[in-house]
């Protein structure tokens, strides 16, 4: 018989959601190409445009400054780019300045090469540092062009939300552009890019439950844009090229109704990250728990077992019914140190291991959880008799 599992790892890719699966297949059923003008080119058309008015209203956006991508990395790699558009006219980027702990499709900076990116430090709670950033901007060659800030609204390991509307203060009043990755806050809080005061955000549609490979850039304004990554058709109004991938993207727009009305019931996530950590210090009393010093995600716990390697925990949690991960899904298949724990001060564990779960999250996975961590705690090293 195979052993219940408890899937807790919502942060890397959340299950999909019914109503996006039923979108997707409905999707792939139809014939034509959206650009077509005949009946069955604008129904694809139609079910695109359902969906960004969809995703546009979980952004608190207008749906005409909703530009779909494959993903956040494809949004990441078009934001993080040298050259802009304003109006007619075009603006030369000096530099980028991106968070410690922001995920790498911004940590590697895009366009901007090694030269011309500066790495911004974080508190050790993990809040991004006002004073540096206030600091890096006032260093900045006006010469060389206006800056690009680049941050995280939530982490994804630590699960941190960043003051972000007295970041984009600062950066505006340097001329600056202000770019917010919302994959990790969307369908978690309460999301508007006017209250954020960001140019542009970032999301995801398999974050929060829609399927994998669709994504979106979502813009404050028509006036300023970047330069498209991807040339050829006029797709999504010449912002980026290609036949869109209708499916994904009806999916992706079923996934953010369902995440809209699900934030009505977000404290139920918050007593489930307080009833999942209680478990974690009933069975390892000296478990460190990061990031509980500042704002954070209610659906998201990061935590270390003293004397044990996270690796080494990731796994037995595995073969006890138990996924999560020790961090990002991104850096999966490559064994090191967690860079975010590294930029908080906190580089002496190494790694840690992320909790992260959903609204469908109940009894049933806490349980499944707690045995299996008693399992682990009574086999730690170094654990009296």
């Amino acid at each position: 018989m195979e052993k219940e599992r408890a899937y807790l790892d919502h942060n890397a890719s959340a299950p999909l959601l019914a109503e996006a699966r039923e979108a997707v297949i409905a999707a792939l059923g139809e014939t034509g190409n959206a650009s077509a003008v005949h009946r069955e080119g604008r129904a694809r058309r139609a079910r695109i445009e359902a969906a960004r008015r969809a995703v546009a209203k979980l952004a608190g956006a207008d749906p005409a400054r909703i530009v779909f991508t494959s993903g956040a990395s494809e949004a990441a790699a078009t934001l993080l780019a040298p050259r802009y558009r304003m109006g007619r006219g075009e603006i030369r980027i000096g530099r980028a300045l991106v968070a410690a702990t922001d995920h790498p499709c911004l940590l590697e900076g895009g366009g901007f090469g090694p030269e011309r990116l500066v790495r911004l430090p974080v508190r050790p709670d993990g809040i991004l540092d006002l004073e540096a950033l206030g600091q890096a901007l006032a260093a900045l060659d006006r010469d060389e062009g206006p800056p690009l800030v680049a941050c995280h609204l939530a982490n994804n390991e630590t699960g941190v939300i960043q003051p972000v509307e007295e970041i984009a203060r600062r950066v505006h009043a340097a001329g600056g552009i202000f770019v917010v990755d919302a994959v990790q806050a969307a369908g978690r809080m309460p999301l508007s890019i006017a209250a954020t005061g960001a140019d542009f955000l970032m999301l995801s549609s398999h974050k929060i439950g829609g399927p994998q490979g669709a994504g979106a850039i979502v813009c404050a304004s028509e006036l300023l844009m970047p330069a498209p990554l991807i040339r050829g058709g006029g797709q999504e109004k010449g912002h980026r090229a290609g036949t869109e991938n209708v499916a994904a993207i009806a999916g992706f727009g079923a996934a953010a109704e369902v995440a809209l009305q699900r934030l009505a019931g977000s404290d139920g996530l918050r007593r489930m990250q307080e009833r999942f950590t209680a478990a974690i210090l009933e069975h390892v009393p000296d478990a460190v728990l990061i990031g509980v010093e500042a704002p954070r995600l209610p659906n998201t716990i990061l935590f270390a077992i003293p004397g044990m390697k996270a690796e080494t925990a990731q796994i037995a949690f595995d073969l006890a019914g138990v996924a999560l991960s020790t961090g990002s899904a991104c850096s999966s298949g490559r064994v090191g140190d967690s860079h975010v724990l590294a930029a908080m001060g906190l580089g002496h564990l190494g790694s840690a291991l992320r909790l992260s779960f959903g609204f469908d999250t109940g009894e049933r996975e806490l349980a499944i959880f707690a045995r299996a961590l008693a399992g682990l705690a009574s086999r730690r090293p170094g654990r009296a008799a």
